[in-house]
């Protein structure tokens, strides 16, 4: 069972060490707020996107920027009709009508959502979880702040695991999973039960597992292996503490947006 969404992969992205690209999410986040303009928004995605491509994980993020298009659709729908300095009517829908400031805040939070979502992307796809833990804890990070990184990370792929296990288990005992919504709805019900079950039991586990290996214990730490940082990924660190500052600088200074 892979417990991460982890894909492994020999492209650069994948060579950059956990701390770098940490730092390029860091900047790319910051920089959607600072630079709140459509273009700058768009010029944001499309280097979180190209970045995706590059790793070739772009088919595998799709589906993750496509299950949440019905955000976007609600800042659409409610800016485009309450937002309190809508002025100009931009479309009529029968007794409808959308307002075009609330439809341009509308978009720049869209552009803002997907630019946090695909940075967020680029960590979550690219970074095996247990080699950024392990990058932050050699530079003085607390090893509790790194089990729960590495947790938050894990839920997801373990919960999927644990649920299909469940059903297999209650299909073979005669229930029926699958079928209308009602039948659905009825499955669901009694598979909360042993998935929260199971969840209280695995972290119990986990945590005695962490305490015989002397988890909460002091003294100097070592590590298994050599943390492996390619040569381009100084130029990349610089690379986007000068866009970080760019940015910042051509905001406050010459009032890009």
């Amino acid at each position: 069972m892979q417990l991460s969404l982890y894909v492994p992969g020999k492209t650069w992205v994948h060579r950059l060490d956990p701390i770098t690209k940490l730092l390029a999410v860091l900047v790319a986040v910051v920089l959607t707020f600072v630079l709140p303009g459509f273009f700058s928004q768009a010029g944001i995605l499309l280097v979180s996107l190209a970045m995706l491509g590059s790793a070739g994980v772009l088919r595998r993020a799709a589906p993750v920027l496509a299950g949440v298009f019905i955000l976007p659709l609600t800042f659409f729908v409610v800016q485009g009709l309450v937002y309190p300095g809508n002025v100009h009517p931009a479309v009529a829908l029968g007794p409808v009508v959308f307002y075009r400031e609330g439809l341009l805040l509308g978009l720049s939070l869209t552009l803002r959502l997907y630019n946090i979502l695909s940075a967020a992307l680029i960590l979550v796809l690219v970074t095996r979880p247990s080699d950024l833990v392990e990058a932050l804890v050699r530079r003085g990070a607390p090893p509790r702040l790194g089990y729960v990184m590495i947790a938050v990370l894990q839920i997801i792929p373990i919960m999927v695991a644990s649920t299909q296990t469940i059903l297999d288990a209650q299909r073979s005992r005669g229930m029926e999973t699958e079928g209308s919504l009602w039948v659905r709805i009825r499955a669901f019900l009694p598979l909360m039960g042993p998935l929260v079950t199971n969840s209280l039991i695995s972290t119990e586990e986990r945590a005695l597992a962490l305490e015989v290996r002397g988890f909460a214990g002091g003294g100097k730490r070592t590590f298994l292996k050599d943390e492996q940082i390619p040569p381009y990924a100084m130029a990349m660190r610089i690379l986007v503490l000068a866009a970080l500052v760019l940015g910042i600088g051509g905001r406050w200074l010459w009032g890009w947006r």
